[in-house]
Order: structure tokens, then sequence, then C-alpha cells
């Protein structure tokens, strides 16, 4: 796997310190052109392209890298970084040319601001703006991949009571408070943009319902079996797919919008614009759908990330496979 091949030895300490998943390939992969053509200004260029350590942020990664190769650069694989400070150091300071970020995350960690915006274009466009003026980053296209927080029931339960939204949720505890039985997480239950806020937003009263506490990880177990009504989740988990669970729309923009991101430092995309052009037609390709079918190619199936990556470009024609 060709991996780190650039960074002064400080950074190496940093950056390997803390790996998750790792692909089993050599990486990045041999691939043919589908609908992403050669680009004779990439040629030969040298990309490395980063990721957080956690299994959407390495497909999106992934997914850059292979279509890269197939525009004919040389991308130089950066994934599995841990956490966001670290993965945004590595961007400013040339260790990695490119990376996805979420645009709450910039709004709110990196930029320091309290409040989200609640429109999530209108926050992408904030952020956008801000960290170029700032930073020098640049965020390319607005997608339509949104993790954030939600509250997710099954099927059964959300036909049963006529559940498409939160403003159904609480009508419905406010209702029947029997019903408004909850799995969150410890910190969810106190934080003023979790539980608490929830519940003064949507207007019913926290303390007639029930709460259990529990792992990130278990809550969307326990929602399934009905251990709970209603399950704290991140809406681009690919456990919502495996356990056919139902997504509530936050109708009034509670929580803060996610949306994922590419992001470069200016001076690589003034010099290199035709990075940014390979990858828009793969961005508008993208939703909440999608991502959640392929993280759970990879937390439930076992799949490598790196070859759900590739195969999703190869399913919607931007790259193909060599000819063996």
């Amino acid at each position: 796997m060709r991996r780190i091949t650039r960074l002064a030895a400080a950074a190496v300490v940093l950056l390997t310190s803390g790996c998750g998943l790792e692909s089993s390939f050599a990486l990045p992969f041999d691939v043919a052109p589908g609908s992403i053509r050669p680009v004779p200004e990439l040629a030969g260029l040298d990309i490395a392209v980063g990721s957080k350590d956690f299994t959407e942020n390495q497909v999106l990664g992934y997914i850059a890298e292979v279509a890269l190769v197939a525009a004919g650069a040389d991308v130089r694989d950066m994934t599995n970084i841990q956490g966001s400070n670290s993965a945004r150091q590595a961007l400013i300071t040339g260790d990695v040319d490119l990376s996805w970020d979420y645009t709450g995350t910039g709004w709110i960690s990196y930029l320091g601001n309290t409040d989200p915006i609640p429109d999530e274009r209108a926050q992408y466009e904030a952020v956008r703006e801000a960290d170029l003026a700032r930073n020098g980053l640049v965020w390319l296209d607005y997608s339509a991949i949104d993790n954030t927080y939600a509250f997710a029931v099954t099927e059964e339960f959300a036909k049963a009571n006529n559940l498409r939204t939160t403003s159904d949720m609480a009508a419905l505890i406010t209702a029947s408070p029997d019903k408004g039985v909850f799995c969150l997480e410890t910190e969810f239950v106190s934080r003023n943009d979790g539980f608490p806020g929830v519940a003064k937003a949507y207007g019913f009263d926290p303390g007639a319902t029930e709460v259990k506490t529990f792992g990130t990880g278990t809550i969307y177990t326990a929602t399934s079996t009905g251990l709970c009504n209603f399950g704290e989740v991140f809406t681009t988990d690919g456990r919502i797919v495996a356990l056919n669970l139902v997504v509530l729309e936050d109708d009034k923009k509670f929580f803060p919008r996610y949306n994922a991101t590419i992001v470069l430092r200016d001076d690589f995309h003034t010099a290199h614009p035709q990075v940014g052009q390979v990858l828009a037609p793969i961005v508008a390709k993208l939703d909440n759908d999608t991502i959640r079918r392929l993280n759970a190619e990879v937390d439930v199936d076992g799949r490598d990330p790196a070859a759900v990556a590739r195969d999703w470009l190869v399913s919607e024609g931007f790259v193909s496979l060599p000819a063996s």
C-alpha cells in the first residue's frame, strides 16, 4: 500500500498513531476510464488524498482517490487520519492535498461559532466563505450527504402511528406519553443541543418520557428490537438500512447540518481546477440514501471500504475495471 510517503517525521507520528479501518488492498486501485476521462493537466500529478478514521469518511476518501486515478493523477493514499483536528491540520500544512469534511464541523469546531445555521445550503455558503477568507481553504460543491442527528423508529411503528417527521413524534408523545420511550446516548440526554433542546424546539415535555441510555452502536439494535420506540441515530449510518429503520425528518431544522464537502487549499485549487471538475459529477450523485448503503456494506457486510468505493464508481459508470 502506498501510504504517507511525503510526511515529515513529526507528522508521521501524529497521523499514524490512531489508525482505525485499514484497506486490505494495494491502493490506489488500477482502474480504467468511464465517464471520467483522462485529463491531460492531471497526468502524473501527485495528489495526496486524506480522510478521517471512520467508515463514511474513508469511503468518501477512496471515492475521490479512484476517480482521480481514472483521470490520470498519481494518487497517494492518506486516508485514516485520527480525529478531525489532525485531518484538518494535515490539509493546512500540505501533507494532504484533498479531503472531505462536514459543514457543521467547519462552522462550529473550526470557525468557532456557537449557533448553527438551520438551512443547510446557507450554512454551507457561510462555511465556504469564512474558511476561504480566514484560512485559505476551498470548500467545493455542496453535497446532499447530511450526517447529522435524528430520531429513528421501526417501519412497523412508523406506519402504526403515522410518523414521518419529528413534529409527528412530538404530537404522538404529547397525546400518548406512554409511547415516549427513547434510547439515547448519556451525553445527548442532558446537552442543550440534544434531548432538552429538541423537546423545547418541538414543544413536548421531556419529563413525561422514559429515557434509556446506551452506547451509540447499541441504540440501533435496541430500537429495531422494540426496546424503545425512538432511537437517537446519525442520519447516514449504515445500520439504518440493515435494520430497516425509518429516520424521522427534523422538520424544524433543530440539529446542526453536517453536509459532507470536498476541501482543498486555495493554492492547490487555483493551480489544479481540473480536480474539482473531475469530482463534481460524483458529488452531485451522492445523497444520504446512497452513503447509507455504502456504509452498510462496510459496517454490516464487512466489506473493505476501498472496494466499496471502487465498486460504486464502477456501477455508476464513472470508472471501469481494466481489462484482464
